[in-house]
Parts: C-alpha cells; sequence; structure tokens
C-alpha cells in the first residue's frame, strides 16, 4: 500500500509506513497527488500527517528522503521529469483549503524536510532528525528546499542546512522556525493535532479557506495588493453568507458551540488577485 489513510470525521489521518523507511518514489507520489484531489473533492477540513516507523533496530522514520533506487536506469530527462513532478505534487498539497498539520519523529532528512512546506503547522518529537544532504550527493534540493525553505526558517538557516548538509534535532529545528511546537511522543502530538482540529472544524469552512488562500497569496506582494487579497477574502465571506452566520449565532459560537455553516466555497487563484 502506497499510503495509509484513515478518517475521523473531516479530519484525515496520512500516516507513512511503507517500503524500507517511508522513502518518496513515484508510486507514493501518484498516490499523494490522487489523495490531495479526493480531500479537496470532499472538503476535508484538516490534514495530520505523521509516521510511528521504526527500523529493525528502534531507529524513528519520519520520511528518510526519496526513494534514489527506483531511477537506477533513468535518463537525465527522466529524472529531471520526475523532479518536476515531485514539485508540482507537493505545490498542489501546499494549497489545499485544509489545516495541514505535520508531526514529525524520527529521520526526516531530504524530501522528509521538503515535506514540512506543505504543511501549515508543525509539530516535532524528541526523536525528529532534519537535514538536506542533497549538494553532498551532487544535486540540490528539488521539491521546493531550495526554492522554498527559505521562506520558512530564512535565507541564512536554509543555506546552512543546503550547504552544509548539516542534520538537524528537534529542538534546533524548533529555534530556527523549521517546526512550530515540541511534544513528548507522537501521541502526544496526536491529541494536540487532534485539539487543533477541533478547533478548526468548529470554524466556518469557507472563512477558513479564504483565510489560507488569503495569506498564501499575499506572500511577496506590496502592501497595497495585499490590502486587495485580503479584501477579496473577506468579501468572498460576506457573499457567501457566512458572514450573516456567524453574527446571527454570535453568542453560541463564543460559548464555543457549533454554528450551521453551509459546504465550503474556495477562492480559487486568480479570484484572489
Amino acid at each position: 500500500m502506497a499510503l495509509h489513510v484513515s478518517r475521523e470525521g473531516a479530519t484525515v489521518f496520512l500516516e507513512f509506513n511503507h517500503g524500507r523507511a517511508n522513502e518518496m518514489g513515484l508510486e507514493q507520489l501518484e498516490a499523494l497527488a490522487r489523495l490531495g484531489q479526493e480531500l479537496r473533492q470532499e472538503g476535508a477540513r484538516v490534514l495530520v500527517s505523521y509516521s510511528r516507523r521504526r527500523t529493525s533496530k528502534g531507529t524513528a522514520i519520519f520520511i528518510a528522503g526519496a526513494n534514489v533506487t527506483e531511477r537506477q536506469g533513468w535518463t537525465t530527462a527522466q529524472v529531471a521529469d520526475h523532479v518536476r513532478y515531485q514539485r508540482e505534487v507537493l505545490a498542489e498539497l501546499r494549497r489545499l483549503p485544509l489545516f495541514h498539520v505535520a508531526l514529525v519523529n524520527g529521520v526526516a532528512l531530504g524530501w522528509g524536510t521538503e515535506w514540512l512546506l506543505t504543511a501549515d503547522y508543525r509539530i516535532a518529537a524528541p526523536e525528529a532528525r532534519f537535514g538536506l544532504p542533497e549538494t553532498g550527493l551532487g544535486i540540490v534540493p528539488g521539491a521546493g528546499g531550495t526554492s522554498e525553505l527559505w521562506a520558512l526558517i530564512g535565507v541564512p538557516q536554509a543555506l546552512r542546512l543546503g550547504m552544509t548538509g548539516e542534520p538537524i534535532g528537534a529542538a534546533e529545528a524548533l529555534r530556527i522556525g523549521l517546526v512550530q511546537e515540541l511534544v513528548d511522543d507522537v501521541e502526544v502530538g496526536l491529541d494536540r493535532a487532534r485539539a487543533l482540529a477541533a478547533s478548526v472544524v468548529r470554524r466556518s469552512p469557507t472563512a477558513v479557506a479564504a483565510f489560507k488562500r488569503g495569506v498564501l497569496a499575499s506572500v511577496g506582494l506590496p502592501a497595497e495588493l495585499r490590502r486587495g487579497v485580503e479584501s477579496r477574502a473577506y468579501e468572498h465571506c460576506l457573499e457567501m453568507g457566512d458572514a450573516t452566520v456567524g453574527r446571527e449565532h454570535f453568542k453560541a459560537l463564543v460559548a464555543g458551540e457549533s454554528a450551521p455553516w453551509g459546504p465550503m466555497s474556495v477562492l480559487e487563484d486568480e479570484e484572489v488577485l
């Protein structure tokens, strides 16, 4: 099985547990692409990605990296096409109109570190280990580690990880902003992810999706255009009626109850800008 997916209401759990060390190859990429389409069509609200995997020696594994062995005999053009496909799949997962929590315990090298770029919030357990070894193999991180990681952790830290290949642990990942929270172990992390999911699910699906789209669409824009993006996201919530529902059920919402929100309505990129 390429991916292990389970559901708890509107929350989807993606557990990496395949191959020798959760390496990501073509089979997994195709499964991730299909999963992204399903999550969008189903209107899923939260995605939690994690791994409980351990090697026979007890080493914790998140994603050990790309499945390089499957590329034996590939031409240069085939490898380039495959890595472009990686980029496309991860970029599409990043844009999903849901809250994605990545919970990392164990080895998360190369592709494993780049997977964090698809997430909205990142949690690490004590055995988490991150790194970008690619330049030591004659390549660069090709699934976002070169073009996107700097925006998360800053240029100096991105250059350190990519140019030296130096691995870092959970505490250092928290310090530089690669993850946002530390937990004692995977099970505690899953409890924390469920608590976050419960908060998301109580809110307007249209407003949550519009907020994420507005934040991501604002990156790199000048202030005037950012304000325009925010205005479009806000007005979308008005147009879809969610603002009216919020006003009518204000007291219940303040008390922690839910409201009869309508189905998720997602702003597409061309509608935002």
